[in-house]
C-alpha cells in the first residue's frame, strides 16, 4: 500500500495537515479566550466603581452594608455571569454574592488588584478566583468607601460560575461543531490541492521510472548505428522529451540518459572484446601449435631416421628444431610481456634522457642485421631535441621492435631511414622502410594483437610487437602512429613527453 512515492507523499501530507489543523485549533481557542478576557476587562473595567456610585453603597463616607446585600441579591438574579466580593485591605473576603458552598478561598492576592488600579489599560490582568485554589479570572475592582479613605475593595469577577458553565456548554456544543467542520473542510481542500500538486510533480518521476524499467527489460544496447565513439549523445531518451533541464528531476533524467548510454557502450565494447578474446585464443593456439608441431616433427624424424641421415641432415634437422624453439620462446615472452602491460603489472619508471643518443645506439645495434639483409640503415634529423621524459628501457624496446619490423618487411637492396625531430615541442622518432606498405584495410588494425595482415610473409612474426609498442607508449603518456609513404613503404612514428612538461616526475596514464 505504501510502496509508491505518491502514496507516501499523500499520507505525509495528510498527517502534516492534520497536525497543523489541530495546532491551529488549539491556538485559535487559546487566542479566543485571551481575546474574550481582554474585551471583558476593557468593557467592564469601571464596573465596580459604577456599582458603588449607582447603587449608593457609600453613605456619609461609610459603606452601607444593607445596600451591599441588596446589590448581591439583585445581581445574582439579573446578571449571574458576574460575582461580587467585598475585601478588606489585606484581601480577606468579608462578604460575597456567590454560592457559599462553592467558595474555596478566604483571601485573594492584592498584587493583581494594585496593578490594575495603577494602570487601568493593562489588560488582561487576571486575579484570584475565590471558587478555586489555582484558577484566575479577569476582574474589576474599586476601593470602598473611597480612594481617599479606603477600608476595603469591591472585587467583581467578570466571568463567574454561570459564565464558565455557559462557555463550557457553547464550547462543547455549537462552537466545537463549527471548529470541527472548519477543520474538516480545510483538510479536504488542502488535501485535494496537495494531491493534485503531488500528482503533477510525480508525473515525470513515473515517466522516468518507466524509462528505467524499459531499459532494464531491454537488451541494454544501442540502436544502430553505434554512437559510442561520438562525444554527442544521439540515443537520448529523456532529453528527447525535455530538451531543457529545469529542475532536479530533469537533471536525473538526463543523468539516466548518460548512464544508459555508457552502459550500452560498455556492453557493446564488452561484446567486441569478447569476440576479440575468442579470436585471440584461437590465434594464440595456432601460433603456439605451429612451432610445437614443427619441433615435434623434426625431432621425431631425427629419432626415427638417425641411422639413415647424414651428419649434415641431422644438423639441419636440429637447427630447424632449435629455430622453432626460439620462435616459441619469443612468442611466449611476448605474450607474458603484453599481459603484464595490459594488467599494469609492469609500469614505466620515467626519467629525463636525450632521445637522440638512444636512437643512435639502437641504430648501431641493428646495423649488422640490416647489412645481412642487404639493406641500408641510416639515421638523420636534428639531434638537438627536447629532453625526453620516459622509461629508457621501454623506449628502447619500442625502437628495437620498429626497426626489426622494418628490416623484416623491406626487400633486399632497400633502405630504412630513422629520422629524429620534434612536433609541438615534444621529441619524435620516425622509422621509414621501403617495403610494400600497409593495405588500407589493415591500417586500422595494425596495432591489434596477433594481427599481421595480408603482407605477412610467414617469417615467424606473431603480431604482438606492435601491440606491445602501442601499450608501452600509452603507459608513458606518449603516442605511436603509422602511415603509408607516397614513395612506397610505411612510416612508424613515436612521440614522447618532453621533460619540461613533467617537472614533477609524474606521467599521467
Amino acid at each position: 500500500m505504501l510502496k509508491t512515492l505518491y502514496t507516501r507523499l499523500s499520507l505525509g501530507l495528510f498527517l502534516l495537515l492534520l497536525a497543523v489543523g489541530l495546532l491551529y485549533a488549539f491556538i485559535s481557542l487559546y487566542s479566543l479566550r485571551e481575546y474574550s478576557a481582554s474585551v471583558n476587562q476593557a468593557l467592564y473595567q469601571d464596573l465596580a466603581k459604577n456599582l458603588v456610585s449607582d447603587r449608593n453603597l457609600v453613605s456619609e463616607g461609610e459603606l452601607d452594608r444593607s445596600a451591599l446585600e441588596e446589590l448581591f441579591a439583585l445581581y445574582m438574579t439579573i446578571n449571574p455571569s458576574i460575582e461580587i466580593y467585598l475585601l478588606d485591605l489585606d484581601g480577606t473576603i468579608l462578604s460575597y454574592s456567590a454560592d457559599p458552598t462553592k467558595i474555596k478561598r478566604n483571601q485573594v492576592s492584592l498584587s493583581p488588584i494594585h496593578r490594575l488600579m495603577g494602570d487601568m489599560s493593562l489588560y488582561p490582568i487576571l486575579g484570584d478566583d475565590p471558587r478555586s485554589h489555582d484558577r484566575q479570572k479577569v476582574f474589576s475592582v474599586t476601593p470602598v468607601p473611597g480612594a481617599e479613605n479606603p477600608e476595603g475593595y469591591l472585587y467583581v469577577v467578570l466571568r463567574g460560575e454561570e459564565y464558565d458553565a455557559a462557555e463550557t456548554m457553547a464550547r462543547g456544543g455549537k462552537m466545537l461543531e463549527m471548529s470541527a467542520w472548519a477543520l474538516l473542510v480545510s483538510l479536504v481542500v488542502a488535501m485535494i490541492a496537495g494531491l493534485t500538486i503531488f500528482r503533477l510533480l510525480t508525473r515525470r518521476l513515473r515517466s522516468l521510472t518507466r524509462l528505467v524499467e524499459e531499459f532494464e527489460n531491454s537488451d541494454m544496447s544501442l540502436s544502430p548505428p553505434s554512437t559510442c565513439s561520438n562525444s554527442t549523445r544521439h540515443d537520448s531518451r529523456w532529453h528527447g522529451r525535455r530538451s531543457v533541464v529545469r529542475d532536479e528531476i530533469d537533471y536525473l533524467g538526463v543523468t539516466f540518459d548518460d548512464m544508459a548510454h555508457r552502459i550500452a557502450c560498455q556492453i557493446e565494447q564488452l561484446t567486441e572484446k569478447d569476440a576479440q578474446r575468442r579470436r585471440l585464443v584461437a590465434q594464440v593456439s595456432h601460433d603456439l601449435r605451429t612451432p610445437l608441431a614443427s619441433m615435434q616433427g623434426y625431432i621425431e624424424s631425427l629419432k626415427l631416421r638417425r641411422d639413415r641421415l647424414s651428419p649434415q641432415e641431422q644438423d639441419r634437422f636440429l637447427d630447424i628444431a632449435l629455430k622453432e624453439g626460439r620462435r616459441l620462446s619469443r612468442l611466449v615472452d611476448e605474450l607474458f610481456e603484453l599481459a603484464a602491460l595490459e594488467a599494469r603489472e609492469k609500469q614505466p619508471i620515467p626519467e629525463p634522457f636525450p632521445l637522440a643518443e638512444l636512437v643512435h645506439d639502437v641504430v648501431q645495434k641493428h646495423d649488422q642485421a640490416a647489412r645481412d639483409n642487404q639493406l641500408t640503415l641510416t639515421l638523420s634529423g636534428d639531434p638537438a631535441l627536447p629532453t625526453a621524459y620516459a622509461d629508457l628501457a621501454m623506449t628502447e624496446r619500442v625502437l628495437d621492435n620498429l626497426i626489426s619490423n622494418a628490416i623484416a618487411y623491406s626487400p633486399s637492396g632497400g633502405r630504412i631511414d630513422v629520422v629524429v625531430g620534434q612536433a609541438d615541442g615534444e621529441p619524435e622518432v620516425c622509422v621509414r622502410d621501403s617495403g610494400s606498405g600497409i593495405s588500407e584495410q589493415d591500417l586500422p588494425h595494425i596495432f591489434d594483437p596477433f594481427y599481421r595482415g595480408e603482407a605477412s610473409d610467414g617469417s615467424g612474426h606473431a603480431g604482438l610487437g606492435l601491440a606491445i609498442a602501442r601499450r608501452i607508449m600509452t603507459l608513458q603518456g606518449g603516442d605511436i602512429r603509422v602511415e603509408n609513404l607516397a614513395s612506397g613503404g610505411a612510416s612508424f612514428c613515436i612521440r614522447l613527453p618532453a621533460y619540461a612538461s613533467h617537472p614533477s616526475g609524474v606521467i599521467n596514464t
